[in-house]
Formats: C-alpha cells, sequence, structure tokens
C-alpha cells in the first residue's frame, strides 16, 4: 500500500504465546515499504530470538535500557517511531502502561512517545474479561490510543473464546487507518450492505452479477476502525469478513436483503448501499435440476427496490448513500439515480473494474451535483475517502 512507503514502525512485542506471530506481521510491513524496528520485552526473549526480527527488517532489535551504542535507547525509538504497535499486547503490559511504570524499555518507550500507540491485545479470555484488564483498556483509550478487539476463537492455553491474536492482515489495516485517521466515528450507528445477491433458476442454478464485495467489506471495516458500530448485511463475497463488526448478517437474495435491511434501518445514522442487487429474478424456480436440451427460456419479473424503499422511509438526519457501476454516461445515470431514490450521495464507477482490487471512483452529493469528487486507488483507501464525504455533507 502506497500509505506505507517509508512509514516508520516500532513493533514491540510483549512475552505472549502469540509473540510469534509478529514476525510475520513485521515482514508484512517491511513487503509494503515500511522501516521497522522491533523492541523486545524481556518475556518476549523467552519466545523468540531478536535474529529472526533483524533478518527480517534489517534493521536492530532493541531489548534493553542500557545499551552501549545508544545511552537514551527510549528517547531514541520513541523519536524516531512514526507509529508504535504492541503486537502482542499482554495484561500486564496493558496494565504498567497505563500507570506509567518506565521500569522497562517498553514502558519508558511509551512513556516518551507523543503519538496514539495501537494495543493489540492477545491473551486467555478470562485475563481479557477480567474486569481489572477491562478497565485498563478503558482507560488506554481514554488517553487516545488504539485497542483493536482480540479474535474469537481456540486460544493456545486450550479454551475458545475472546482473546485471540487477530489476523495481521486486519492489524496491517489497522496501522494504515491510524497512520491517517483518528476514531472520529464514535457514536455513529451505520449499515453497510456488500456483495452480489442471486436469485435460483434451480438448486443449482443462480442469477447474479460480478461483484465481489470487496468495496462493501472495506467499507465496514474502515468504518469500524474509524470508531462506527457496523451491521453489514452481505450476500455473496470473495473476502473475508472482518472480524471486528458489531453486527454481520448474510442475506443471499433480494427478498432477504430487503428484510434485513429494512428492520435494521430506523436505528441507523447511515445507511451505505455498496451490494450488487440482482434487478431481475425468475417468475419461478424450478424444483429439481433443469436438463439440458432444447432452448430455455426464462421469464423474469423486477425485484424489491431497496434503495427506494429506504429514500422514502428515510429518518430525519440519517445519510443515505448509494451506489452505481455503469459502463455508458456514468455522471448522468449517477445524478438521475441520487434524486429517483432520494440519496445524500452516490459513488459511481465503470464496470471495468467490478472485483478489482483498486478502482477509480467519482462521488455525487445531492447539494453539489455539478461538481463531483474524484478518486483513484486501492478500495482500502477509497473506502476512506467516501467516508470523509459522508462527514463533509453533514
Amino acid at each position: 500500500m502506497s500509505t506505507f512507503q517509508d512509514k516508520k514502525i516500532l513493533l514491540c512485542v510483549t512475552g505472549g504465546i502469540a509473540a510469534y506471530k509478529a514476525i510475520d506481521l513485521a515482514s508484512m510491513l517491511v513487503k509494503s515499504g515500511c522501516r521497522v524496528r522491533t523492541l523486545l520485552t524481556d518475556a518476549a526473549m523467552k519466545f523468540l530470538s531478536p535474529l529472526n526480527f533483524a533478518a527480517i527488517t534489517g534493521e536492530k532489535v532493541y531489548s534493553s535500557q542500557w545499551d552501549e551504542d545508544d545511552p537514551i535507547p527510549h528517547i531514541t525509538l520513541a523519536d524516531w517511531a512514526e507509529q508504535i504497535v504492541v503486537a502482542p499486547a499482554t495484561a500486564n503490559s496493558i496494565a504498567k502502561a497505563v500507570y506509567g511504570f518506565g521500569d522497562s524499555l517498553l514502558g519508558a518507550t511509551l512513556l516518551a512517545h507523543t503519538r496514539p500507540v495501537i494495543w493489540v491485545p492477545a491473551m486467555n479470555l478470562h485475563m481479557y474479561e477480567n474486569p481489572i484488564t477491562q478497565e485498563n483498556i478503558v482507560r488506554l483509550k481514554e488517553k487516545g490510543h488504539h485497542v483493536l478487539c482480540p479474535d474469537t476463537g481456540r486460544l493456545a492455553c486450550g479454551y475458545s473464546g475472546k482473546g485471540k491474536y487477530p489476523p495481521n492482515t486486519e492489524i496491517m489495516q489497522a496501522i494504515a487507518c491510524y497512520l491517517n485517521y483518528t476514531e472520529d466515528l464514535k457514536g455513529k450507528k451505520v449499515m453497510v450492505t456488500a456483495g452480489a445477491t442471486s436469485e435460483a433458476i434451480d438448486p443449482m442454478r443462480v442469477i447474479t452479477n460480478k461483484s465481489s464485495g470487496k468495496m462493501g467489506i472495506a467499507l465496514a471495516r474502515a468504518l469500524a476502525l474509524r470508531g462506527a458500530e457496523v451491521h453489514l448485511v452481505y450476500a455473496n463475497i470473495s473476502v473475508e469478513l472482518p472480524y471486528l463488526l458489531a453486527e454481520s448478517v448474510q442475506a443471499t437474495t433480494v427478498e432477504t436483503m430487503y428484510e434485513a435491511v429494512l428492520c435494521r434501518a430506523p436505528q441507523m445514522d447511515w445507511i451505505i448501499k455498496c451490494a450488487a442487487v440482482s434487478d431481475y429474478k425468475p417468475l419461478s424456480s424450478a424444483k429439481q435440476k433443469l436438463k439440458k436440451g432444447k432452448a430455455l427460456n426464462l421469464e423474469l419479473i423486477p425485484t424489491q427496490d431497496i434503495l427506494a424503499a429506504l429514500g422514502k422511509e428515510k429518518e430525519v438526519g440519517q445519510r443515505l448513500i448509494g451506489f452505481a457501476a455503469e459502463t455508458e454516461d456514468l455522471l448522468a445515470n449517477a445524478a438521475k439515480k441520487l434524486k429517483a431514490k432520494k440519496l445524500d450521495l452516490i459513488v459511481v464507477n465503470h464496470l471495468d473494474n467490478a472485483a478489482q482490487d483498486s478502482n477509480s471512483i467519482q462521488i455525487l452529493s445531492a447539494t453539489d451535483i455539478a461538481h463531483p469528487k474524484s478518486y483513484s486507488g486501492l478500495k482500502s483507501e477509497l473506502a476512506h475517502y467516501i467516508i470523509n464525504e459522508i462527514l463533509a455533507y453533514g
């Protein structure tokens, strides 16, 4: 990602069993263009060798306050780093940071650093759920730090639950976000739809489209990282769901998506309809698989218009954002859709970029159709540009 090019990242590894996963995180950061220095706590040194990180990053690995080459390594590291990431973060490291302990290289470096830190808690679920740990996490957030929610699953200790080290791909997205943005959407409830709906012809065949769901998923992730409570309604997608959403509901047909969206809509501040919804469906679906033979004639009927229904029932102050994928007259067609569906904003792109990781988009607003905003880049980057335009709209 261009976001990472030449960024200076200090990766601080504490003594959790997930410490070995930080090796892969360091590698991913370096491959993305970052300069990475590593700080290992005494406990982390029981799990890992500094050589692992030195070989991957090409940079010195720090582990002691008493460095022969640098008399004040905590100041050197604190001043050097554009972003500090503590991954994994143990309950002990979080507690000591909250109370300002500077009796280790990590503690002293955190005290000397002037920017928000990204914390990636990973521990036994009872340690994570302990009221003391939860209170400490709240206090970190109150001080402006970013604390990623742990993943849920089987833990190394044998328990299953919340406390699992999240995928490094998700941590990378968080780092990319917090290098440029803050948690400026706290208090917002947002519903996002994503993916391609499908309508059955028979038990095997469907009518669908080329949408991968990548843009909708990127939006859901970016919104959550920036502090929003995100409710995702998704159809068929080709990418992994973000783990940090408030709710994820699968609805693969237009009818099921209509029901899932409309029942949640009144509670939302923003609704972003990014799903590629089928405009037509078969009049009837065969109960048994149709055999190949003569020409097959399908009678198609229109599906429910979810976006139009949302426009009619839009709450006062609610923001409704739609998407348009076109092959010609992009702006003219998008402007017609924006007015007809009573949208606040519409994002339009050419169908040539369907299912790609990057895109070129134009954003039209209801208050200034004549001056669309244009953006190009990875969909993970475009998600933030779209969010910024919604915020600017008011």
